[in-house]
């Protein structure tokens, strides 16, 4: 994990809005068609409307946290959904703790 990718991804405040929905996909989302919210995380389609952005705008946020770790995508038909990856988290907190 690259501290400046990790940073980077974490200074933006609607990507750590979006860490936080992911946290708790039920609370924050309604049932989708396809894919679990909890296995197989959240459709991009309802990121970016949640967040009131474009698709092209929810990429790019989707794409820095993915490069640092954060998040995991999952392909399903046509569809991106994303879901936090936990232990990466948990080392990107210890990281940042060690100031490394």
């Amino acid at each position: 994990m690259d501290l400046a990718d990790l940073l980077r991804a974490l200074a933006n405040e609607r990507r750590l809005q979006i860490l936080g929905w992911l946290k708790d996909p039920k609370a924050h989302f309604p049932p989708q068609v396809d894919g679990d919210l909890v296995e197989d995380g959240v459709c991009a389609v309802f990121l970016a409307d949640k967040l009131g952005v474009s698709a092209p705008t929810l990429s790019e946020h989707m794409r820095v946290l993915v490069r640092a770790g954060l998040v995991t995508p999952t392909r399903i038909k046509q569809w991106t959904f994303y879901r936090r990856d936990e232990a990466r988290i948990v080392e990107a907190m210890r990281m940042i703790a060690a100031g490394v």
